[in-house]
This record gives structure tokens, sequence and C-alpha cells, in this order.
């Protein structure tokens, strides 16, 4: 599983013209899953991003977790995260889940998440568009492959 961390001031997400999530102070989160993804991946994407610490304490050191800054979470399913590139100039995506591997670990991210933070959602699969203020710029790429 892949995930992409902004730390955000502010972020949405709309599709067919209508918002579907909005965040403000917080991290906006691109997900992707992999065809080989099981749930000990979602685990440790939940809690690297549980336990990510990205914001500036009183001495402007990168020290505070989301939780610290009663931060919020915007989560975004993105299997082009997945895309492969290296032959050609067009991406293959075949090591991207198809939605019924994808879907069910993509919500228990999710849900999981909802527990300890205020979250929002794109919709899983929909053409978005995501609208953000990259903090910093701060962005991290977690990638649950380089554990295990």
């Amino acid at each position: 599983m892949r995930a992409v961390v902004q730390r955000v001031s502010s972020a949405s997400v709309e599709t067919e013209g209508r918002e579907a999530g909005r965040i403000g102070r917080g991290f906006l989160v691109l997900l992707g899953v992999h065809t080989t993804d099981e749930k000990k991946d979602a685990d440790y994407i939940i809690k690297k991003i549980s336990g990510l610490r990205v914001f500036e304490d009183e001495n402007g050191k990168m020290n505070l977790s989301l939780s610290d800054v009663s931060g919020e979470l915007l989560i975004v399913s993105q299997f082009t995260l997945y895309g492969d590139a290296r032959h050609g100039n067009r991406p293959a995506f075949i090591e991207a889940a198809l939605p019924d591997k994808a879907i069910p670990l993509y919500e228990y991210t999710v849900s999981e998440l909802k527990k300890s933070f205020p979250v929002s959602t794109g919709e899983f699969g929909a053409d978005m568009q995501v609208s953000l203020v990259n903090d910093g710029p701060v962005t991290i790429l977690l990638d649950s492959k380089k554990l295990f």
C-alpha cells in the first residue's frame, strides 16, 4: 500500500461538481492499493499516518503528530500511485489492485483512522478534483512494501 501524505493548511475534493470532502489543518492522503496488499499493509499505513511527526513544535522543529495539533484527514483513493512508466511514456497500472480488493482495504483504512481523527474522503473510483494548500511544502511517501 502506498500513501502520499501532504501536510496541508486546507484541502478539499469535488466529484461531479459537488464537494465530497473538506478539511482544515492536517493531512491530505492519496492512497493506493497494490494487488498483493493485505490487512497488515493497511495497518502499517494507519500506524505511520497516525504517528507521523511533521508539524512544527514551539521551537520550529517537525516534532508534532496529527493528534498533537488536533489535525484532520482527507483520504483520496488513487490507483495511479502504482503507475509504472519505466517502459515507454504511457504508464501501466497492472500493479494497482482491482476494486474488489482495493475497496475493502481502502474502507478499512478510513474506518480505522476515523477512530482517532476527523476524516473526510473522496469517492472511490470517481473522477475527482483535489485542491490543497500544501503547508511547507511537506510531502512524505509511505510504502508498506519497503517494510516487508
